[in-house]
């Protein structure tokens, strides 16, 4: 067993987001997504199955929910957004480091 660092080997140079799974079993899924000024696509919306629990831990994003509230996020703030609440990402920072914690 060894300790892990969240902000080691992140992706650098990239566009898009990159998904790692941290920890998962069958009540919950942790992972950290490091975004690069990614919006969610035009159009798409989150729609998901399980509670999610989000925190910036670098960066800073904006999240656009279905009846038109925005939430602007920076480093240290978090959001629980429950099952089937649509929502979207409209803007991040160069590097945005979320942690999110997905539970069913």
């Amino acid at each position: 067993m060894a300790a892990q660092n969240l902000f080691a080997n992140l992706p650098r140079g990239k566009v898009g987001e990159e998904f790692s799974t941290l920890f998962e079993n069958v009540g919950v899924k942790i992972e950290r997504i490091v975004s690069h000024s990614t919006p969610s696509p035009d159009g798409f919306w989150y729609d998901q199955e399980d509670d999610e629990w989000v925190v910036v831990l670098r960066g800073a994003a904006t999240l656009e929910f279905a009846g038109g509230e925005l939430i602007e996020m920076g480093e240290g703030d978090f959001l629980t957004i429950l099952r089937h609440v649509k929502h979207r990402v409209t803007r991040t920072s160069a590097e945005t480091i979320w942690l999110a914690v997905h539970v069913n």
